[in-house]
């Protein structure tokens, strides 16, 4: 069997979602730089290669401009996304709705849903989440690896720390507020007491958008399998993150076979229904004048995302069978969106 030409089928002919690229970040650094067009010129034919259909941007906000200038950065950075999608002339749109998430489907275009990496833009008012959803924003991590007004960040690796806490009181509000507002609440970088209180606080679907096993890779930032295990009962998603220190991957090891070890182990211990890709590539955001200190050169597994295939190929190769490799590329997170959106 060629297994090559069958991943490039499903990826040309299925739904194929990637939940976590820091997209907007990217284009309002350009912007600032003074260039224009950056899905177009840097993106959009990776991402045709590669058959995505949705591609979820994160507002990510720097630690350097907290706490005074993250809400003037995520608008920011939201202008500047709309702006550079609008320059597609039409091949790229931002999706707020269900009919939106369909269209990028049925019209074979590329979606994107923004949503937050830490809830730092928000301070402690939780009236700006109606602001942002009004321009936009469909989820949201609550937060990054460090502490907000909402819960704390789980670190990369072991640090001296004090006494770590789950949700605040203003984080209970929070999540309650993005269920009934329709919002997809994201556990990615949240500790283990945030995470246990997500579960307890909230009713709905949630995801993991770009965290792994911490069985195969014993980072904080992965999950354990009790957590992967609550989000398939809430119906959840959880997006591999193809960070190789994230994943795992040690020198001379094979990156692709890593993030496949990642994927059958969550669907042997949860089921086909709840993985997907979430990439958080990094080396286009991260190189040269752009790059930040906790992104080294050569970080991803996966240079672009036209190389999504590659994995599908290896998920094939191991036996997994097309119908659920679709699941995996798209149809689980396709699925989980279009019950959260209205």
């Amino acid at each position: 069997m060629d297994y090559k030409e069958l991943a490039l089928e499903l990826h040309k002919n299925n739904i194929v979602v990637d939940t976590h690229l820091d997209l907007a970040g990217e284009i309002y650094n350009r912007y600032m730089a003074g260039e224009k067009e950056v899905i177009k010129n840097h993106y959009l034919e990776n991402f045709k290669k590669g058959g995505f259909n949705l591609i979820v941007s994160s507002l990510f906000i720097d630690e350097l401009f907290l706490p005074e200038m993250a809400l003037r950065i995520a608008l920011g950075q939201i202008r500047a996304l709309i702006e550079d999608v609008e320059s597609c002339q039409g091949e790229v749109f931002l999706v707020k709705t269900k009919e939106d998430l369909n269209k990028a489907v049925n019209e074979n275009k590329v979606g994107i849903i923004i949503s937050f990496e830490g809830l730092e833009p928000i301070g402690s008012d939780i009236g700006l989440l109606r602001i942002f959803y009004e321009l936009g924003v469909r989820a949201a991590g609550l937060v990054w690896s460090r502490r907000n007004y909402v819960a704390d960040g789980c670190s990369f690796i072991p640090v001296e720390e004090g006494q770590r806490g789950g949700l605040t009181k203003f984080g209970v509000n929070v999540v309650k507020r993005m269920e009934e507002m329709n919002m997809l609440i994201d556990v990615s970088h949240l500790n283990d007491e945030g995470f246990q209180d997500v579960v307890k606080y909230t009713n709905k679907p949630f995801i993991a958008s770009h965290s792994n096993s911490r069985s195969i890779h014993g980072s904080m930032r992965n999950l354990t399998d009790d957590q992967i295990k609550a989000i398939a009962d809430r119906k959840g998603v959880i997006g591999i993150n193809a960070i190789k220190n994230i994943a795992g991957v040690t020198d001379g090891e094979a990156p692709i076979s890593k993030l496949a070890d990642h994927i059958e182990y969550i669907v042997n211990l949860a089921g086909i229904h709840h993985v997907g890709y979430g990439f958080d590539l990094c080396n286009g955001y991260y190189s040269s004048e752009l790059k930040f200190k906790f992104a080294p050169n050569n970080c991803d597994s996966l240079s672009s995302h036209a190389e999504a295939v590659l994995l599908t190929e290896e998920l094939l190769r191991r036996g997994i069978s097309k119908e659920d490799c679709k699941l995996i590329i798209g149809g689980n997170f396709f699925r989980t969106f279009n019950n959260i959106l209205v």
